[in-house]
């Protein structure tokens, strides 16, 4: 004969459904398997869980009460519509055991800040440490960020019985379902302050302006973005800090660009060292290297430096440096100078304007 279900749970046919609850919970806690290991009265534990199951629901416990078991059979079913042994434990007390647990009560983590650094171009490229200001929210000092007043503490949240989350049981065409929620009580922290500490008002932190050191990789270009892990707002009432981005600005160079992990520049040359080749102390980033124009140069030839570059972010590979030739032709002459350019036109057989200045700026006004 199937057991009588207010018998099971150990109350009266007149229980209220809070009488019901805690008499379901108080033996839940008793019988389950994962509270008690040692214990073999599964079946005891399913048996509750059926009863509380069909007490539980109005309109099934109106069937029970006037037709008895028979009047829910196929409803009622065991524990297994809540997924199983843990999940039904779970759904009514915030937590499992033995690995099941849905959700950890505690404070929550902090937010995540971001913040630019406008940094040099050398920095950029061979490293560098700087620091970086940000207004954050940092430990309460007076309370050292548990919230709470000089001699007192936080309390189990009642609501949601310290889990940080209130989970509700309704029924579905699907069966049993569970959702669950952040306590708005506690705000998901499982515990509530009744005495505020004076400084943070409970928080647990405050807002300030803060510096930090960051660590900046040779290599790094203009959008690179660094994490800095921990450095992010402190989270409420003692909560893990979230992490602190910072976004990388260069500043532009006034002679080299970047190219890659090549670094370009352009050397201007007279035709005259164009044409005769000469030796060139070039400033690089590293220090002057002595460049070698060959004669005959042409205006726009590159000359490779390599290993001269932008370092590769953790790596020890380097870019090249790119010089590339810009000749510039001379626009004022002395009256020796123009001598002496036009025997090489004529030397080489080249057609130049006349000598008479007249007649030249009658030809050039002519082209304005």
């Amino acid at each position: 004969m199937p057991a009588d279900y207010y018998e099971v749970l150990g109350v009266p046919r007149t229980a209220s459904a809070e009488e019901i609850k805690r008499a379901y919970r108080r033996l839940a806690r008793e019988h389950h398997p994962d509270a008690n290991p040692e214990s073999q009265d599964e079946a005891r534990f399913k048996e509750v869980a059926q009863a509380y199951e069909v007490l539980s629901n109005p309109e099934r416990r109106e069937r029970y009460d006037r037709f008895g078991p028979e009047g829910v059979s196929g409803f009622a079913g065991d524990a297994q519509g809540f997924g199983g042994l843990g999940d039904l434990f779970d759904a009514f007390f915030g937590g499992g055991f033995g690995g099941a647990q849905r959700g950890t009560a505690g404070p929550p983590r902090g937010s995540d800040l971001e913040v630019v650094l406008d940094l040099d171009f050398e920095s950029a490229v061979f490293g560098s440490q700087e620091s970086v200001s940000v207004r954050t929210a940092v430990v309460c000092e007076t309370c050292t960020g548990r919230g709470t007043a000089e001699g007192t503490e936080a309390v189990e949240c009642y609501e949601c019985g310290g889990s940080g989350q209130v989970r509700r049981v309704r029924q579905s065409i699907l069966g049993q379902m569970v959702t669950a929620s952040p306590c708005s009580r506690c705000g998901g922290t499982g515990e509530v302050i009744a005495s505020p500490c004076a400084s943070c008002r409970g928080e647990g932190r405050l807002i300030e302006q803060r510096s930090y050191r960051a660590d900046i990789p040779a290599g790094v270009d203009n959008g690179s973005t660094l994490r800095l892990s921990g450095r992010g707002a402190v989270g409420p009432r003692g909560g893990p800090a979230g992490d602190l981005y910072v976004h990388i600005r260069v500043r532009p160079h006034e002679r080299f660009t970047r190219d890659g992990h090549d670094l370009v520049c352009e050397v201007p040359l007279a035709f005259t060292q164009a044409a005769l080749g000469t030796h060139l102390d070039f400033e690089t980033l590293d220090g002057t290297e002595n460049l070698v124009i060959p004669a005959g140069t042409q205006s726009g030839r590159v000359f490779k430096l390599r290993g001269r570059g932008v370092p590769h972010v953790n790596g020890r590979a380097r870019g090249d440096l790119l010089a590339r030739v810009r000749v510039e032709t001379p626009t004022r002459l002395s009256r020796a100078e123009e001598d002496l350019v036009r025997q090489l036109a004529e030397e080489r057989g080249e057609t130049v304007a006349p000598a008479d200045s007249g007649l030249f700026s009658k030809i050039r006004s002519a082209f304005k």
